[in-house]
């Protein structure tokens, strides 16, 4: 990777001179704190990597380094479902995707030669030419599976997961609603919407249903296949 790196700082002085882009010293600092990081950072975590840079960088000044970095093709922006704008290097003729915790916002890399293949099949059968893509598969990673409690409320189980009801708590009045709506003990759900906010929305089948945050607390889940 250092040999990657040698390259890419040669290439950086090379086009920033070369299009006369201003204050290259400094830019240049930013370009060595994003090499020796191999996370995805957010300008945040770029400020606080250079807060013992003299002259100071502003986080203004940061973020246009790192905008200008994704145009000369030093790296690449992503803006994740997970909420923040983050950054990582891009290495020419080098592609992963990305699978993304909701629980804990990892962000895990990913290179699969056969799924490369058979996307480059979909769309050839499609006769569609693909000239580039982007693959992102939000769910729960292991360490947050691990530290889950086996059974949950309803409030608590994240968009698109698939989850079968325990139990109903809140007494007989609570548990009489949901028996009217048509749900069932056993019965599974798919979250369809669950912003953390106000309503959630879940199906049976094919049947929507709308709960606010107060009944979602009352429906005690289990996710499919633990």
């Amino acid at each position: 990777m250092s040999e990657i790196h040698s390259y890419e700082r040669r290439q950086f002085e090379k086009l920033f001179k070369q299009e006369k882009i201003d204050r290259f010293d400094d830019r240049f600092k930013v370009l060595e704190a994003f090499l020796q990081t191999e996370q995805h950072v957010t300008v945040e975590v770029m400020e606080v990597t250079l807060k013992d840079k003299k002259p100071p960088l502003s986080k203004e000044f940061i973020k246009e380094t790192l905008e200008l970095m994704c145009l000369f093709g030093f790296a690449q922006k992503h803006r994740f479902k997970n909420g923040g704008v983050y950054y990582e290097h891009r290495h020419l003729g080098q592609h992963h995707d990305h699978m993304i915790c909701t629980k804990c916002g990892k962000i895990i890399e990913f290179v699969n030669d056969q799924l490369e293949q058979l996307q480059s099949q979909v769309a050839s059968g499609f006769g569609f030419h693909m000239l580039q893509h982007r693959m992102e598969i939000y769910g729960i990673c292991g360490d947050c599976l691990k530290s889950r409690e086996q059974y949950m409320p309803l409030l608590s189980a994240k968009q698109g997961e698939r989850v079968i009801i325990k139990d109903f708590i809140g007494g007989n009045k609570a548990r009489m609603r949901l028996s009217s709506m048509g749900l069932r003990i056993g019965d599974e759900l798919e979250v369809v919407t669950n912003n953390g906010q106000g309503q959630m929305v879940v199906a049976v089948d094919f049947q929507r249903y709308v709960f606010g945050r107060g009944m979602s607390q009352k429906i005690i889940v289990q996710q499919v296949g633990i």
